[in-house]
């Protein structure tokens, strides 16, 4: 089996670390990829965004499954070029991918079919949206989201009236995420456990991955911005089997359902960023994309060939059942200094090999690229340093006596992943 992972970020090289397991596999592609990618698969020169480059190219290798890992092409349709053109991929469809590119899109879906979710307003105007927030109709915090792709970047949770008026500012004024603030969403703040829920689906089957919990604010502590993700571990300690199958039952089956009614049939993975509230779990956000950093430890702890489980499931024919190991597994991400504000690039990276040698230990590239036989910094999340151990404190320990071992200027990282909200 020839195959395409589309993306360069350290979702995309745990993808790639599974599926080189495959013994089905052929040759193994990713396009554009990172440093840590080509470690275990060919990188191609091609963007993300370059929906005809990407289709002519897997035309031309004859590519048997390419998967899709981030949310721009899919956004930008790749899925419905690729299915165009006759080649097998793995993805949401362009309409039905807006349940993470429009976050105006997803609530009014909820809302419609009853799906559990905060209350919200919708606001096309600055004026409107401060007007929403100084009604007192939702309180503080209150969330402000702004409405298209913002490299998960694009929410502020403000704690006063001063800063949701900075916040709508910056999205609506001051369009600090471009065209994704024409509008803004406008939610409840929602308090209890976050976890995320993970699935994949032929549009009918659903299989759960494991679950996972992320920590997104980019401080100890769940304290300073939000980011893309500063660590997760698997499984989440907050998900039993009850649970598991009410989420099942009354968030994800009605998601997948609704859409096929809607004309808007969903094949791919669906991310539900989950709150579990005293009311029971809530949708925060969808995504139609595995996670990042969820991804990489489920990596670690899936069993299941997945070259095979994702190129059935892009037919439509997906297995009942995925196998996993048991023992818990975490990931923590290194990141640029400044991340996620401005950031510089091209700094050497010291302590790989070394940290790479201890056993169990699993290092994702995410922003790096490989130059002159050394690594180098490339984004702002720029490694995501993994384990898995027999048990989650055994896990972390492994991690950060791996981190010890790593260099980069400016290098910051959480260093309560897995115990934070505990």
């Amino acid at each position: 089996m020839k195959i395409l992972i589309v993306g360069s970020g350290g979702r995309e090289h745990a993808l790639a670390w599974k599926m080189a397991q495959s013994p089905r596999l052929k040759r193994l592609i990713c396009a554009p990829g990172n440093g840590g990618t080509g470690l275990v698969a060919e990188n191609v020169a091609i963007a993300d965004s370059d929906i005809g480059g990407l289709a002519g190219f897997a035309e031309r290798e004859r590519i048997d499954l390419t998967v899709v890992g981030p949310e721009l092409p899919l956004s930008l349709g790749i899925v419905d070029e690729f299915s165009r053109r006759g080649l097998r991929v793995f993805g949401p469809s362009k309409l039905a991918a807006e349940l993470e590119s429009s976050k105006i899109f997803s609530k009014r879906f909820m809302a419609r079919h009853d799906i559990p979710t905060g209350r919200f307003h919708v606001a096309e105007e600055a004026e409107e949206a401060l007007a929403a927030v100084r009604s007192g109709e939702f309180g503080f915090p209150v969330v402000l989201k702004a409405d298209g792709l913002a490299a998960g970047k694009g929410v502020i949770i403000a704690r006063d009236l001063v800063s949701a008026d900075e916040a709508i500012r910056t999205i609506m004024i001051e369009r600090q995420f471009g065209p994704a603030g024409d509008c803004v969403l406008i939610e409840e703040f929602l308090t209890g456990r976050e976890v995320s829920f993970i699935v994949i689906t032929d549009g009918t089957r659903v299989l759960s991955l494991a679950t996972a919990m992320d920590h997104k604010a980019v401080f100890d502590g769940d304290e300073g911005s939000n980011t893309g993700g500063m660590g997760a571990i698997s499984p989440s300690p907050f998900v039993g089997p009850d649970l598991h199958e009410e989420i099942l039952r009354t968030i994800i089956r009605p998601t997948i359902d609704r859409m096929a009614d809607e004309g808007r049939p969903y094949r791919g993975a669906l991310y539900a960023g989950l709150m579990l509230t005293e009311d029971g779990p809530k949708v925060l956000e969808y995504n139609g994309r595995f996670g990042d950093p969820e991804t990489q430890p489920q990596m670690l702890r899936l069993k299941s060939d997945l070259a095979e489980v994702l190129s059935a499931a892009a037919a439509g024919t997906a297995p009942e059942t995925l196998e996993w190991f048991e023992n818990p597994s975490a990931c923590v991400i290194l990141a640029s200094g400044g991340y996620p504000g401005h950031y510089a690039k091209g700094k050497e990276i010291s302590g790989l090999e070394e940290a790479s040698r201890l056993p169990g230990v699993v290092l994702f590239h995410a922003g790096t690229r490989s130059e002159g036989g050394r690594f180098v910094t490339s984004g702002g999340r720029v490694l995501g340093v993994c384990a898995s151990e027999a048990t989650l404190p055994g896990t972390l320990k492994t991690i950060y006596g791996a981190i010890d071992r790593i260099r980069f200027e400016g290098m910051h990282y959480r260093r309560d992943i897995g115990t934070a909200r505990m």
